[in-house]
């Protein structure tokens, strides 16, 4: 699908995606959410920010969500599948989504200090790597960003 249709079910995907990130609050996580889905648009995967509950500098949502997606696909090669992240992916999530060989990222809002779909660097379209992950971007970026800013200001 393509055109106007594929943003309306980009849409759909990251409306659930921000739902996910929603529940990273319950215990004091950036509000971060990602979905993993199949060519039909069905969910594989959910997952949400987990820093802070798991004291694990790893557990980022599109990490957690490609790990649950390869459980549930009962393989590590996720190459047909979706992910949909709130925000930019950072430099390890997206080398995740390429070592995955995911077909497609949809992401909401533009990290300029960590991202690495289109800001400060180009992972999943560098055709030096062994797989190149096609990027969809700005996706309610305004819902998503402004998830974050209410996040970090009331820490402030």
């Amino acid at each position: 699908m393509s055109g106007m249709g594929q943003l309306r079910d980009d849409e759909a995907l990251m409306r659930r995606a921000l739902d996910e990130a929603q529940r990273a609050l319950d215990h004091n996580d950036v509000p971060i959410g990602a979905l993993v889905v199949d060519e039909t648009g069905a969910v594989v995967a959910t997952a949400h920010n987990e820093r802070e509950r798991a004291g694990d500098p790893t557990a980022h949502a599109e990490i957690l969500a490609l790990r649950k997606a390869a459980e549930a696909c009962e393989t590590w090669r996720l190459d047909g599948l979706t992910v949909v992240a709130t925000v930019e992916p950072c430099p390890m999530c997206a080398g995740a989504l390429v070592n995955a060989r995911v077909k497609r990222l949809v992401f909401g809002a533009f990290d300029s200090k960590a991202g690495a779909c289109g800001s400060l660097y180009n992972l999943c379209s560098d055709p030096r790597l062994n797989h190149e992950v096609a990027v969809t971007s700005s996706v309610l970026a305004p819902e998503c960003a402004a998830m974050l800013e209410r996040f970090f200001a009331e820490r402030r």
